[in-house]
């Protein structure tokens, strides 16, 4: 399968390449600048075009050319969920890139969606759940999902919409939680402010989550809404204490510095029943 990768150099991305060529996929890989994607030891292996996708300049068709599969990632302005240029500018951006490469021709499309898309409900989050996202973020991906099920019915294609809980690794957001963590113990800091930490959230390794998307690319029969995630409620206090026990370090954990979020609730996971049913037993976390 050859395989069009938009976002390669992000934080999914760098990953994504790598496990796409484990299957034995060819990749056209795809960011706006090269370097960040040289540093990666896939770059080698793989066609490489930098590019601004979201560019009216951009000859779409021919960055599609031969191609059996598109993975959408790019997403410019993140860890920013609030920005009104989601809606702006990202949404119907890349509403105009899909479209352009399915009438090119792409007869597959996989695109990462959001836990966000469901808003503040809590518990266990199934697929079939209505969408009410919260923040800027989450209502631009819910709205392309429905521009591209439009599209679907007068273009037919295969839309796999990868909806991504909490990520971690490398590579990782260095404002990120445990990438925060990882500098406080290296720089051989006492204590590490975070919140009180009982929040219930859904997280998964990257390399876990890249392998279930590549798995899930490779299932060209299936088409629709797919949580990505482990289906298992951790806090966010258990996921620091467990960090800091792989890592043998001894920094004392400064619960209630900050305030916990507004703009998420205090306990949500994936429901992971339908990615099991995809995958098989050997993808259960």
């Amino acid at each position: 399968m050859k395989v069009l990768l938009t976002g390669a150099s992000g934080f999914v991305g760098q990953h994504l390449v790598a496990a796409l060529l484990e299957r034995g996929c060819q990749v056209r890989a795809v960011a706006r600048r090269e370097e960040p994607a040289r540093a990666q030891p896939w770059f080698d292996q793989v066609e490489f075009v930098g590019a601004d996708i979201h560019s009216a300049d951009t000859d779409v068709a021919a960055l599609c050319e031969g191609v059996d599969a598109l993975v959408h990632l790019a997403w410019p302005g993140l860890p920013n969920y609030q920005g009104l240029f989601h809606l702006e500018h990202n949404l119907m951006a890349d509403y105009g890139f899909i479209k352009r490469a399915v009438e090119a021709g792409v007869g597959q499309v996989q695109v990462t969606g959001t836990c966000f898309e469901y808003g503040l409900q809590s518990g266990p989050l199934a697929e079939e759940l209505e969408c009410r996202p919260g923040n800027a973020y989450g209502l631009a991906k819910h709205s392309l999902r429905l521009f591209l099920d439009t599209l679907r019915q007068q273009q037919p294609f295969t839309l796999q919409w990868a909806r991504l809980f909490y990520l971690y690794g490398p590579g990782q957001n260095p404002n990120s939680l445990l990438a925060a963590l990882d500098r406080a113990i290296d720089a051989g800091q006492a204590r590490f402010d975070m919140s009180a930490g009982e929040q219930l959230r859904d997280f998964l390794p990257i390399e876990t989550a890249t392998a279930h998307l590549a798995d899930l690319l490779l299932r060209r029969d299936f088409s629709g809404v797919v949580n990505v995630c482990s289906g298992q409620p951790v806090s966010v206090r258990g996921l620091v204490e467990r960090h800091c026990a792989a890592r043998d370090a001894r920094i004392a954990l400064n619960l209630g510095h900050y305030p916990y979020p507004t703009h998420e609730p205090m306990a949500f996971w994936g429901d992971a029943r339908r990615l099991r049913a995809l995958l098989g037993a050997q993808h259960e976390a």
